[in-house]
């Protein structure tokens, strides 16, 4: 024999065809507030509660609702989908959301089960030719670690939990608030459901004992401030069988005067004499490992930039290195001699190049002659 007719469940959640995944949430909000077994202690809000769910759980499923819109409830019959059998069902599915809708989750849930172990940090402060060749560095992490004594239950072995007496062993106790039950905590066992009678001596009960175990950190090439490094499994233990916690290693990189960074690039600034930068010179430049050759070109300027490539850091990326970028910066003699001044001029007139105004340099020098002329009369 048949069932009854099931309602679209557009209609039940009150949407048209096209409802966005915020609508829908809206939608079913309103609805569950609205049927709530709490707030209508009936049979008819009880089912109404659990078809609005039921529309709500195949229209905010992509796939579900992609099926349900081409072949009605006979196509998600077929892929085994027949909703909820009880209010329990739908509470226990939707823990969360309820969580999100009303602050608070109806179903309960002890903590004894097991729990993971918390991620821990360590910092490593490298030197900048540590970053750019890599390095195996041992370091001592202080974390918290399984108690050998009790193996981490937290009491001594042997020793059997009791259930709790004031939540029965549910881990929660439950407080009716006008049309809402609310659940909270359980203060006398801290949410496990069970008690025990005495705790271990070594961990007080905690599960975990401080230690601090020497690890080795494999730092790869071209690491740059704020690297982070994860060694997997080796956080802090967890408890109860619970999986350890991740170690996140921090690298903080120490500067080089030598070079600016920015990525696998190097910058490096040099300055060169007047003549090297007219005639052409070859000179030394700093590269991370030692020295390099570079020549200048004939009739280089200030704020040129010369690129010696592929010797800049190591990429994380690949095995590629990055570029050294050397800026020029033309310095012009102070203090010349007069034989470097006269020679400065004579190559002057060379350059067909007209002088000006008196340099405040010739002006001396004629003061000085007239000077020297005064005094010797």
């Amino acid at each position: 024999m048949d069932g009854p007719v099931k309602r679209c469940y557009y209609e039940i959640l009150e949407l048209d065809r096209q409802a966005g995944d915020g609508e829908i949430k809206t939608a079913y909000r309103k609805k569950a507030l609205e049927f709530h077994p709490d707030r209508n202690p009936s049979h008819e809000a009880e089912e109404r509660f659990k078809e609005a769910s039921e529309a709500y759980e195949v229209l905010s499923d992509p796939q579900k609702r992609s099926l349900y819109d081409r072949f009605g409830h006979a196509g998600l019959q077929r892929q085994g989908f027949h909703g909820f059998d009880d209010v329990g069902d739908v509470f226990s599915h939707f823990s969360d959301i309820f969580e999100d809708f009303f602050g608070f989750s109806r179903g309960g849930g002890r903590r004894g089960g097991p729990q993971p172990g918390r991620d821990i940090r360590f910092d490593i402060r490298l030197k900048f030719s540590e970053a750019f060749s890599g390095i195996e560095q041992k370091i001592d992490v202080p974390r918290q670690e399984e108690c050998e004594l009790c193996g981490g239950q937290g009491y001594p072995k042997g020793q059997e939990p009791l259930v709790c007496r004031h939540c029965g062993g549910k881990g929660e106790l439950y407080q009716s608030r006008g049309f809402f039950t609310i659940s909270t905590t359980c203060n006398a066992c801290q949410g496990h459901g069970k008690v025990v009678k005495e705790h271990c001596k070594d961990c007080r009960g905690q599960g975990s004992v401080a230690k601090s175990k020497r690890l080795t950190v494999k730092v790869p090439p071209g690491v740059d401030n704020g690297t982070q490094l994860c060694l997997r499994g080796e956080g802090e233990a967890g408890r109860r069988g619970g999986p350890r916690g991740d170690l996140y290693v921090v690298l903080t990189v120490e500067e080089d005067e030598r070079f600016q960074r920015q990525g696998p690039d190097l910058h490096h600034q040099r300055k060169v004499s007047m003549v090297a930068a007219a005639l052409g010179e070859e000179i030394e430049v700093p590269v991370p490992e030692g020295g390099e050759k570079l020549r200048i070109p004939p009739g280089a300027q200030t704020g040129d930039v010369l690129k010696l490539s592929g010797k800049g850091m190591p990429s994380l990326r690949d095995k590629r290195r990055g570029d050294l970028h050397v800026h020029l910066f033309v310095e012009t003699p102070r203090d010349l001699s007069p034989e470097q001044a006269e020679l400065l001029q004579a190559f002057r007139k060379t350059l067909g190049d007209s002088p000006g105004p008196e340099s405040s340099f010739t002006k001396s020098r004629k003061k000085s002659k007239k000077s020297r002329t005064w005094f010797g009369t």
